[in-house]
C-alpha cells in the first residue's frame, strides 16, 4: 500500500489455507514464463459498506480467504527455480498477505467523480505496488486488502502474473465471493492439470537478479474510465459490418433494425461480398477499431507510420481438444494487428474492424500451437509497453464476471485496478455494471493524446458516460 495521510494501515497478517495442499508443485508454462517481468495483476471491487461492523467483515473475509485458498493452492505457495532452469510454483502453504487499511475521510463519491480520471486514490487500495512477478521467489504471489471508507469498502486483490491469466484471477475472485457470502461448496473448481501443449522443456534463462520492467514506469499518464452502452456498441457493430447501408436509414430505422436483428440469419452484400454470421464482425472488435482510430488521429503520427493494435486472447477452448475452462494458470497469447496510421485513417470503421476480426479468427489451434514452438526456439520475455509510441495493447475481458462478486450485501459498485503495467496505450475492458451488454473501457493514454480524443467527435459520440 503506497504511503498516503489518506490512508492508515489498521493491521498486516499471513493467511494460509485451511488445510493442507495436496499439489506438491506446478510447472510455470510457455504461457506462464513470458509474464514474470509483467507486474502482478491489481484488480478490485468498491462496494456499498455492508450492514454490519466492519471489523466482523475482516473476520468473514479472513475465514474466507483461508477457505478459497484451499481450492487454490498454488495462489499459497512460492516460485521456485530448479538447477535446470525450470520454474515452477511450490504449493507449500506459506500463505497470502492481508492487509486491513481505513480511509475514514474517503467517500464513494471520491472514488467514482464524474467525467473527471480516475483519482489517484485508487492506487492507494492495492499493495505490492510495481512488484514484478518474478519476486514471487520471495514475496507471497497473493495480497488482498480491503479498505474501509466512510461509507463503502474496497477489496483489492494483487495477484502474481506469472501465476494467473486473467480467466483464473477472476476465478479465483469469484471463489473468495461466494464463500464469504456462505457457499459451503464452490460452483467452479479449478482444473490444475499441465499436461497440456502449454507445458515445454525450454528454459528462459534470467540475469542475476531477475529481469526489469519493460516500459518506462513513469511517464506522465491520464486514465479516465469511458462507458459504451449496448445500443452504441450495437451501432458501431452495425456500422463495422454494414457501413455502407447506414447512409440510406435514419437513425430510428437502423436502431429498430439492430433491436431487431438476431445476426444469426442475415446476408447482406457489402461491397461487392457477401457478409453472414461466418464471417461477422463481433462487437468488441468493433469498439476496438473505433479506439484504434481515434487514438491514432490523436497521436498526429506520420502517414507511413506503421500502429499495432495488440489483443490478448484466450487460448483454452482455441486448442483441439480444449482445455478445461476452468484450467489454473496463463493460457493467454497476443494477436499484434497492424496498419499505417494514413490507411487505417483514410479507410472506414469497417476496414480497421475487418482487419482485427481477420486476426481473431485465424488464431486457433495450429497457430496457437506455432506460437508455443516460435517462444520454445526462442524463449523471451513479454515485451510489455508501447515502445514505438504507436501502439495500442488490449487487456482483460467485457467477458470477465467481474460484477458476480458479491459478498453478500450485493453487487460491486464499480470495478478499478491499480497502478500495475500500466503505459500509455494500455487499455482494458471491463464489463458495464448493467450487465446488458455495455462496456466500460479503462484508457490510460499519454495527457496530450488523452485531450485530442475527449475532443473527437467521431469518437465521444459513441461514448454514454465518462466516469
Amino acid at each position: 500500500m503506497p504511503s498516503s495521510p489518506c490512508f492508515s494501515l489498521v493491521s498486516k497478517c499471513t493467511i494460509f489455507p485451511d488445510r493442507k495442499s495436496d499439489i506438491k508443485t506446478l510447472k510455470l508454462s510457455v504461457s506462464d514464463i513470458p509474464m514474470l517481468s509483467c507486474q502482478y495483476i491489481q484488480k478490485g471491487v468498491l462496494l456499498t459498506s455492508p450492514p454490519y461492523p466492519f471489523d466482523d467483515l475482516v473476520v468473514f473475509l479472513k475465514q474466507s480467504l483461508s477457505t478459497a485458498l484451499s481450492h487454490f493452492p498454488p495462489l499459497a505457495g512460492r516460485l521456485t527455480t530448479d538447477p535446470d532452469g525450470h520454474l515452477h510454483i511450490t504449493c507449500n502453504d506459506a500463505g497470502v498477505d492481508f492487509l486491513v487499511v481505513k480511509s475514514p475521510n474517503l467517500l464513494i463519491q471520491n472514488v467514482l467523480p464524474p467525467g473527471t480520471d480516475v483519482p489517484d486514490c485508487v492506487k492507494g487500495f492495492f499493495t505490492f505496488d510495481r512488484t514484478l512477478s518474478y519476486s514471487g521467489h520471495s514475496k507471497p504471489l497473493v495480497a488482498v486488502q480491503v479498505t474501509e471508507l466512510a461509507d463503502g469498502v474496497f477489496i483489492g486483490c494483487s495477484v502474481n502474473h506469472a501465476v494467473t491469466d486473467g480467466t483464473s484471477l477472476w476465478h479465483f475472485f469469484n471463489t473468495f465471493a461466494e464463500i464469504t457470502k456462505g457457499a459451503l461448496k464452490i460452483s467452479r473448481t479449478p482444473d490444475f492439470c499441465r499436461d497440456t501443449v502449454f507445458n515445454s522443456q525450454a528454459v528462459l534463462k534470467f540475469p542475476p537478479g531477475g529481469p526489469t520492467v519493460t516500459f518506462a514506469a513513469d511517464e506522465p499518464l491520464r486514465e479516465r474510465i469511458l462507458h459504451f452502452s449496448r445500443e452504441a456498441i450495437l451501432k458501431l457493430k452495425y456500422k463495422a459490418n454494414y457501413g455502407c447501408l447506414l447512409t440510406k436509414q435514419t437513425n430510428s430505422e437502423l436502431l429498430g433494425k439492430i433491436c431487431n436483428d438476431s445476426w444469426k440469419s442475415v446476408n447482406v452484400e457489402t461491397n461487392g461480398k457477401v457478409r453472414n454470421n461466418n464471417d461477422e464482425i463481433s462487437s468488441f472488435q468493433s469498439l476496438c477499431a473505433h479506439l484504434w482510430r481515434s487514438v491514432t488521429r490523436a497521436r498526429k503520427l506520420e502517414p507511413t507510420k506503421t500502429t499495432t493494435f495488440r489483443m490478448a486472447v484466450n487460448c483454452r477452448h482455441r486448442l483441439d481438444p480444449k482445455l478445461n475452462p476452468y484450467y489454473f494458470g496463463n493460457a493467454i497469447q497476443s494477436i499484434p494487428t497492424y496498419a499505417e496510421a494514413g490507411e487505417l485513417l483514410a479507410k472506414d470503421l469497417s476496414w480497421a474492424a475487418d482487419l482485427l476480426h481477420k486476426n481473431v479468427v485465424a488464431h486457433d489451434d495450429g497457430t496457437v500451437r506455432r506460437g508455443i514452438a516460435d517462444w520454445e526456439r526462442q524463449p523471451r520475455l513479454f515485451p510489455l509497453g508501447n515502445a514505438d509510441g504507436a501502439s495500442i495493447t488490449m487487456g482483460s475481458s467485457p467477458r470477465f464476471p467481474m460484477y458476480n462478486n458479491d459478498f453478500g450485501w450485493g453487487r460491486p459498485l464499480a470495478v478499478r485496478s491499480g497502478r500495475a503495467n500500466k503505459f500509455d496505450g494500455k487499455i482494458s475492458a471491463f464489463p458495464g455494471r448493467e450487465g446488458d451488454g455495455g462496456v466500460d473501457l479503462e484508457v490510460v493514454l499519454a495527457p496530450e493524446t488523452m485531450s485530442a480524443v475527449e475532443n473527437d467527435p467521431e469518437f465521444m459520440q459513441y461514448v454514454s458516460e465518462m466516469v
